[in-house]
């Protein structure tokens, strides 16, 4: 009986809160004290009012979070649940926050600061904070850095948090000492014309190690998963990613680099990558690891390349380092492929060719993706190639194409160097041939000198034609 009446109590004070007290009136003093703890200035355009069911909690419209005269984050509908009993103590605890079409745009400037950092903050202590439940919905999130001039809108994104804990501390412990449990989902992830659709990941976190699995999302047509350990209890974080797209559809990769159908078929990728570093450029620095892609009768709309090659003696009129986008499919090509038209190949005068087989295996060290074992083979015709990725630098290493004879040796070499940006590739004026001192862009190898020696150039996987 007590314990119904302190209930029943309770429910007539917050009651007649909601029917007496005018809750704008203390809008001015909410943004104050919000703008001081987050250092940021703090607006809220709309409504704000208390409600009892469910929960008493506060309702918040149209709040605008500033910094430096621009909107961080912007929020249609803020709802912030009160633990009712703390009350009773003149205590305030928080127990839930559901924010509704939130919009938040990140930026980076040119000398690496945050639009949304407090110089005199770094170094501080962080608050304990505890919340049972955290909930997003319908959320855009806006990132642009202009140091690199890369960035990236998510669009459409829902988030749960439950059991938020963080005991305070410095604010550089703040991954060491955060704990929680997280479901994230955005319907789009777009970047520079490339789209992930329907990417979802689960994460748990406790003392500085945090297990993001699985991680799903739609790639080139395909469902992707993976995995991502994150260690933070050293001070150099430390990242482990696991990730596979099997058969993803690979003219739906080259739309990234053409209009038109370049190609058909289904290809499979896998990277197991682990790196460490605060910076994006420390971890490139420190990544080791391996990536693979791997492809069986794929179809090149365009050209037949078994008819080029074979008039190739004649013509002396083939871009090799073309054919060579087809090492790059995929994730991995987006980075490689964006300074090279090398789907120019592909818009000629008709045709079609068959590859039986295409492997690109690669062996990164120290953020330098290093050839182990890239061919294909069409019905008639084998090329390989060799060098290396810096992706450090986004630079090619010595990166040549070969076209292969039976004995994997070199009949025709291209190669290509310099930044993924602006690569060179070696031009046709370069053509080393027994007819003259005309130099051109193809070494003749094996095939023009008949019983000779030569230097093996391939000895993977991928046999050579029947």
């Amino acid at each position: 009986m007590v314990a119904s009446g302190f209930v029943f109590l309770l429910v007539f004070v917050v009651v007649a809160l909601l029917l007496f007290v005018d809750a704008d009136t203390y809008k001015p003093r909410l943004e104050a004290a919000a703008s001081r703890a987050l250092g940021m200035d703090v607006r809220v355009g709309g409504r704000l009012g208390i409600d009892l069911f469910p929960g008493l909690h506060i309702t918040l419209e149209d709040v605008h979070i500033g910094n430096q005269g621009a909107d961080v984050a912007s929020v249609k509908e803020a709802r912030v649940g009160i633990d009712l009993l703390p009350l009773l103590q003149k205590e305030i605890r928080i127990g839930t926050i559901a924010l509704k079409h939130p919009s938040i745009s990140i930026e980076r400037d040119r000398d690496g600061n945050f639009n949304f950092e407090k110089p005199e903050a770094a170094g501080g202590r962080l608050p304990v904070l505890g919340l049972s439940k955290v909930s997003l919905s319908e959320g855009t999130l806006l990132f642009a850095d202009k140091q690199s001039g890369e960035g990236f809108e998510a669009l459409d994104c829902s988030l749960k948090i439950d059991h938020l804990r963080l005991p305070g501390g410095k604010s550089s412990d703040l991954m060491k000492n955060l704990s929680l449990t997280a479901n994230l989902a955005c319907g789009e992830i777009r970047k520079n014309g490339f789209t992930v659709s329907d990417l979802k990941l689960s994460a748990a976190g406790k003392n500085g190690f945090f297990d993001l699995k699985p991680v799903t999302m739609g790639v080139f047509g395909a469902q992707g998963s993976g995995s991502i350990r994150a260690d933070f209890s050293d001070a150099a974080p430390r990242y482990d990613v696991r990730y596979a797209l099997p058969q993803f559809r690979i003219e739906d990769f080259f739309k990234t680099l053409s209009p038109q159908k370049v190609a058909e078929g289904s290809m499979d990728f896998s990277a197991n990558l682990s790196m460490h570093g605060k910076t994006t450029n420390k971890m490139r620095k420190t990544a080791e690891g391996q990536i693979l892609l791997r492809g069986e009768n794929l179809t090149l709309n365009g050209r037949d390349l078994d008819q080029e090659l074979s008039r190739f003696e004649s013509s002396q009129n083939f871009n090799l380092v073309d054919v060579g986008a087809f090492f790059f499919a995929g994730p991995l090509g987006l980075v490689v492929t964006k300074g090279h038209d090398f789907a120019s190949i592909f818009q000629g005068s008709g045709g079609r060719s068959e590859i039986r087989t295409l492997v690109s295996d690669w062996k990164v060290e120290r953020g330098v993706a290093q050839a182990q074992d890239v061919a294909m083979a069409t019905n008639e015709n084998r090329v390989a190639l060799r060098g290396g990725l810096d992706f450090v630098n986004e630079q090619f290493n010595d990166v040549t194409v070969a076209l292969l004879d039976a004995q994997g040796c070199a009949k025709v070499e291209q190669s290509i160097r310099g930044a993924f940006q602006k690569p060179v590739v070696e031009q046709p004026s370069v053509l080393k041939s027994l007819a003259g001192p005309v130099q051109k862009l193809f070494k003749m190898g094996r095939d023009l000198f008949p019983g000779g020696e030569c230097e093996v150039f391939y000895t993977g996987s991928v046999a050579p034609p029947k």
